[in-house]
């Protein structure tokens, strides 16, 4: 298990209001599931994470509970990824803590198939870095 950083617990409201922890890991099998299913992402762009769930763009209510999808774009070498963040709420294992679930640089296309389709839990409210 890797701490990764630590999110801003009232930006992720907009996803559910019971974070208990500000906390975000990543484990050793879902680093495996990224080389596995995102090949090379992880390998060359994982120092993007830190920043990415620290200062996201946008964040995206996720098909499942208290999970978000976040969306970031680095301007300086237009790179957009996205990141599924499964966030720690009182009803989970006190153990557990916010977790990165998987990550993947994505294309233009998809960027805007994500703000098009998905409910944007940010819509009035753009963060900006």
């Amino acid at each position: 298990m890797y701490i990764m950083g630590h999110i801003d617990i009232n930006i992720y409201k907009c996803v559910s209001d019971d974070i208990v922890t500000d906390e975000v890991i990543i484990t050793n099998e879902r680093i495996e599931h990224i080389k596995n299913n995102h090949p090379n992402d992880f390998e060359v762009y994982c120092g993007y994470l830190k920043s990415i769930i620290e200062s996201p763009e946008y964040i995206i209510e996720a098909n499942k509970p208290n999970t978000a999808l976040v969306l970031k774009e680095f301007e300086k070498d237009g790179k957009r990824f996205k990141t599924v963040l499964r966030l720690h709420t009182s009803i989970d294992d006190p153990s557990y803590k916010n977790s990165v679930i998987t990550f993947m640089r994505i294309n233009a296309a998809e960027w805007g198939r994500l703000l098009r389709n998905k409910k944007n839990t940010l819509q009035e409210r753009i963060i900006v870095v």
